[in-house]
């Protein structure tokens, strides 16, 4: 990704509502020359979408948990995402290596609403869990751009 394509990216993940007009001025570009490039990082698929970050405690969600889960009978089809989409409480789902087969990322009211989702969870899919509730959140959401940069093009040795 070329350098000025990545300081857009980086600006962007901090502040999803930055204005052309501000964005041109952090990047040192012209406001055109910068919604040009918006747009094409939005075609290449690099900016999928633009977020709102939610205080989940204000919205009567203060509960967060990682519920990993894995099927009671090994053999039975991988399904779980299909067979889970319609519990809400349900915020993402990933895909992981290891003893467990997938990780949710839960949010729900009360102690008693996770023991109702991870009922409906084991019930719907025939799966075993092990729940973690997150007791402090120092940060999350944080975009990795920069960081990723770095790591991905190492200086060379001498």
């Amino acid at each position: 990704m070329e350098e000025l394509d990545a300081a857009i990216v980086e600006v962007l993940a901090s502040d999803g509502r930055c204005s052309f007009t501000d964005l041109a001025d952090k990047v040192g570009l012209s406001v055109s020359a910068v919604h040009q490039r918006v747009r094409r990082l939005e075609q290449r698929g690099i900016i999928r979408g633009y977020t709102t970050q939610l205080d989940y405690e204000q919205l009567g969600l203060p509960l967060t948990a990682l519920v990993a889960v894995r099927p009671i009978d090994p053999a039975q089809p991988d399904d779980f995402p299909d067979r889970l989409a319609h519990l809400s409480e349900i915020e993402s789902c990933y895909s992981v290596a290891g003893e467990d087969n997938y990780v949710l990322l839960v949010r729900v009211a009360s102690p008693m609403a996770l023991e109702r989702l991870l009922f409906d969870v084991r019930a719907a899919a025939g799966l075993v869990t092990r729940t973690t509730v997150v007791l402090s959140t120092p940060f999350e959401g944080r975009a990795v751009t920069e960081r990723h940069r770095r790591v991905a093009s190492p200086t060379p040795h001498h």
